[in-house]
């Protein structure tokens, strides 16, 4: 590797081909693009210029592959982290389009987990006296203790007396895999996002039946097809991440905020003065007990599986007076949990396939050979035969005779342990999309780069491959855009501390 970007750097283009792929630097994937770059007049269409790759350095273009998971891109997941804290923050204080208004509606973070499939090993410390919780030293205590130890049905210990540290491999680990559920928690990771959508949904009829008792009238207004309907004076918009726990279960961290509604305008306005923070906070808490999503039948569970969030519910206030929760805080801390997938298992998976799954699924392997092995299982084709003498690798592969189910997704997915949501979700009025903050940077960025007023470029282009061409120009490419994002940061330090100390000789 160091005699390719030694032998990179002594070109004489070297220079020029730094400039060249800048556009997708630090990339661990980028991609490669071939074909013809046009300038267009935007008045006429008329083309004043026109450019072949194979006129520029290593006859491509360089793309960034905009890949969102840290583990496959640190440095695209690094822009996706941006974005996705700007996507989070503007919905708690405004900004890029939405009024800063809404940092004055009523606001909490909700934190909606899985129930238990089973006793696995924990870390609990029941009081924290360290300083940051990411490098928390503190005590635990001990994991399972209890009077009286005994066993499963299975042999094995039905406690555990160890105080784990904060990176035991043990963490998330079912005490007996035997008598743990995986094909409950599969099902349940697969359906959690319609208990979710039931959830929100009860989340808003609960509000608008206490505007009912409260008698907050109804606001009428007209919908786009041009009817008119009465609809409560009230609405949530929530911002969502997903996060993959230890035990590989998902539980939702939601901003839950309280907007009212206009009936003249598609404006957003503060809620009715009659409904508060503690009234979308009993809200929360009423849907999170009522809710529950009981399956379609299985050829294994004919009666379906009941789906329904764990007893920790939590419910904070954001922003409230005693400053543990702030808009900055939750903002970063969803942020960074978007560019993660199944990482904190200890365990990432690309998705898989009939060649492919063996290597990953085993009925009697650890706990993630166990889940994957399930999601195949249950997401065979209607119609497939278990009970016959076939092999494993036949069973997952499945009759070509058989019909999907609904459980399919199940395979689709298995690589995900069952769950097939985006890790990040939002209501539509919540806040700005990613589409606009992409579309805003290129804008920004090709203004920066036109020297040609009036013009535009049009690529034709075509897919040429993956990831750099070798390990010494990825090397470079990287180092150099490391250098570059540390020359920003610097400079905003700086920009940060001239605007403190002018604000303060004021």
């Amino acid at each position: 590797m160091n005699a390719q970007a030694l032998h990179r750097a002594a070109t004489p283009e070297f220079s020029g081909w730094l400039e060249h792929t800048a556009a997708a630097g630090g990339c661990a994937r980028p991609v490669r693009l071939t074909g013809t770059i046009a300038a267009v007049e935007t008045t006429t269409g008329r083309i004043t210029g026109q450019l072949r790759t194979d006129e520029l350095p290593d006859q491509a273009i360089y793309k960034a592959c905009g890949n969102r998971r840290e583990s496959q891109c640190p440095d695209c997941s690094w822009v996706y982290a941006g974005d996705a804290y700007q996507v989070v923050r503007c919905g708690l204080t405004g900004g890029k389009g939405v009024p800063d208004s809404v940092g004055r509606h009523p606001i909490v973070f909700a934190t909606f987990t899985a129930p238990s499939f089973g006793t696995v090993h924990h870390r609990h410390v029941a009081r924290h006296t360290c300083a940051a919780r990411q490098r928390c030293d503190c005590r635990p205590a001990p994991c399972r203790a209890r009077s009286a130890a005994g066993t499963c049905q299975h042999g094995q210990p039905a406690a555990c007396f160890a105080r784990h540290d904060a990176d035991d491999l043990r963490l998330g680990q079912p005490l007996c895999l035997d008598c743990y559920d995986h094909e409950h928690q599969v099902v349940w990771n697969h359906f959690s996002g319609e208990l979710w959508r039931r959830t929100k949904q009860a989340i808003e009829r609960h509000l608008a039946a206490l505007c009912g008792r409260r008698g907050i009238p109804f606001v009428q207004v007209v919908t786009g097809s041009g009817n008119a309907c009465r609809v409560p004076p009230v609405r949530v918009s929530h911002g969502k991440v997903a996060e993959m726990q230890r035990r590989a279960a998902v539980h939702f961290h939601a901003l839950l905020r309280l907007d009212g509604v206009d009936p003249d305008t598609n404006a957003l306005v503060p809620p009715p003065a009659g409904i508060t923070v503690d009234d979308l906070d009993a809200a929360v808490h009423a849907a999170a007990r009522q809710i529950v999503v009981t399956t379609p039948p299985h050829p294994d569970l004919p009666r379906g599986w009941v789906v329904a969030w764990g007893e920790q519910v939590d419910v904070r206030r954001i922003n409230a007076t005693d400053g543990e929760l702030t808009d900055g805080k939750v903002a970063a801390y969803l942020a960074k949990y978007a560019t993660k997938a199944t990482e904190s298992t200890g365990r990432s998976f690309t998705r898989l396939t009939p060649a492919t799954v063996d290597d990953y699924a085993d009925p009697e392997g650890d706990h993630l050979a166990r889940l994957i092995d399930a999601c195949w299982h249950l997401g065979r084709p209607i119609g497939t035969d278990t009970a016959s003498g076939a092999t494993t690798a036949e069973h997952r592969q499945g009759s070509l005779d058989a019909q999907p189910s609904t459980y399919a997704g199940l395979r689709r997915w298995a690589h995900m342990l069952g769950f097939g949501g985006h890790f990040l979700t939002k209501a539509r009025r919540y806040s700005v999309t990613f589409g606009l903050l992409r579309d805003s940077r290129a804008t920004y960025r090709r203004d920066q780069d036109d020297d040609t007023p009036g013009t535009i470029t049009l690529g034709t282009l075509t897919y040429a491959g993956s990831g750099w061409l070798t390990e010494g120009d990825a090397l470079l490419a990287n180092t150099a855009a490391a250098q570059r994002r540390q020359a920003r940061r610097i400079g905003r330090e700086e920009l940060a501390h001239e605007a403190w100390l002018t604000g303060a000789a004021a």
